[in-house]
């Protein structure tokens, strides 16, 4: 069970990039948990999956060498919800209909995101350099919320409030 949890149900597995696959498949399930639920429910499924991921993460990596192995994805199905979370709260706070899909936003935070975790300016290489299962879930929660400051900048000047 832990290591279909930290591949989120398989993703990790997809080559190549399979962070990148991790992060498109939380996206598209961001979408649903949106319009089901709001900023409410994405806000708590993110924070159920960080402590499943760290929990899941713990288990499928324990005894290796690898505390980070590749496959392990669930860490940016975290990271990737807390960067879309400033566009599922504004279109929840707004009002908007739960299925609207403001594609600019959510392609932006995607990519936002990766550019995040990928390049790990800061505290995102520190999290990384923990070596741990909780640094693999942080150094993602940090670019999440790095990506979900641009993502919250972009929109304030895209909607005219800057």
């Amino acid at each position: 069970m832990s290591r279909l949890i930290a591949t989120f149900f398989g993703v990790g597995n997809l080559r190549p990039a399979p962070g990148t696959w991790g992060s498109a498949a939380a996206v598209l399930v961001a979408w649903p948990l949106h319009g089901l639920g709001g900023f409410p429910l994405l806000a708590a499924a993110t924070i159920a999956v960080f402590f499943v991921g760290w929990w899941a993460t713990a288990e499928a990596t324990r005894g290796q060498s690898d505390h980070d192995p590749s496959e392990i994805v669930i860490d940016e199905v975290a990271g990737q919800w807390i960067a879309l979370w400033p566009l599922s709260a504004g279109l929840w706070f707004a009002g908007a209909a739960p299925w609207l899909f403001p594609y600019p936003g959510w392609i932006g935070g995607f990519l936002l995101f990766r550019l995040f975790d990928i390049w790990k300016p800061g505290p995102i290489g520190w999290a990384d350099r923990l070596n741990s299962p909780l640094g693999v879930m942080l150094d993602d929660v940090i670019a999440g919320i790095f990506a979900a400051i641009i993502v919250t900048g972009a929109a304030a000047i895209a909607h005219g409030a800057l």
